[in-house]
């Protein structure tokens, strides 16, 4: 039977609904055929004059876990050297929509405001990419801008989505940037690239209470329309 456009409406909502920030995975790996299906999906996203201004890099094994303790030791020894600054303060209404976010997380994490040891431990597991078997890393190449670092965005939305529709689970991370010349170093990556974000995947932990976080969307403050 031929899907009509108001059930492929239905499907699409029901992936962009079930897509969430996952912080617990199950360690089982993929199949590569999938990984490579989401990553084709991914480079469909439009981009500026069909420019297609990204490079992905996808860790897996043995080159997973390098990159895992790697990081993971530098964040230990306070090193960070990203290529776009990033301090994470906000205001107004943006820090309020950052505390309730950070509140959701802990929350079902079962970590009190004052526990800051847990909070920590909480932290330090995203350089654990959270468990999950494979991370990717989204870089903006050399020469590019602002303008293009959207069309990057647009590309691991879409990764995402991706990765949703197959049942499987991701989450996109500011952190993973912290350390690119680990991940150039491990790709073989040129310096101009511009590390902007990592992205775990794999399988959610479905026995894991993090998991059961989430934040809401504020629509109609972030959305205007006009008909006159």
């Amino acid at each position: 039977m031929q899907q009509t456009d108001t059930d492929l409406a239905a499907v699409f909502a029901d992936i962009v609904a079930r897509r969430a920030s996952t912080r617990a995975f199950l360690a089982e790996p993929l199949p590569r055929a999938d990984i490579e299906r989401a990553l084709a999906l991914a480079c469909r996203a439009p981009s500026n004059c069909n420019t297609q201004p990204w490079t992905v890099a996808v860790a897996s094994g043995a080159t997973r876990d390098r990159l895992a303790a790697a990081i993971s030791a530098d964040m230990m020894r306070g090193h960070m050297a990203p290529d776009l600054p990033y301090d994470g303060r906000y205001a107004g209404v943006y820090r309020e929509r950052q505390v309730a976010a950070a509140e959701a997380l802990y929350g079902a994490a079962g970590i009190v405001r004052d526990d800051k040891a847990g909070r920590q431990a909480q932290f330090m597991r995203n350089y654990a990419f959270f468990g999950a078997p494979h991370v990717a890393f989204f870089f903006l190449p050399g020469g590019f801008g602002i303008r293009e670092a959207a069309d990057l965005g647009m590309c691991a939305q879409t990764f995402m989505l991706a990765l949703t529709s197959m049942g499987y689970a991701s989450c996109p991370q500011t952190a993973l940037s912290f350390h690119p010349e680990r991940v150039r170093a491990e790709f073989d990556i040129a310096p101009g690239a511009q590390l902007l974000f990592g992205v775990s995947f794999g399988r959610p932990d479905p026995a894991a209470p993090v998991n059961e976080a989430r934040v809401g969307r504020d629509v109609a403050a972030c959305t205007l329309i006009r008909e006159d």
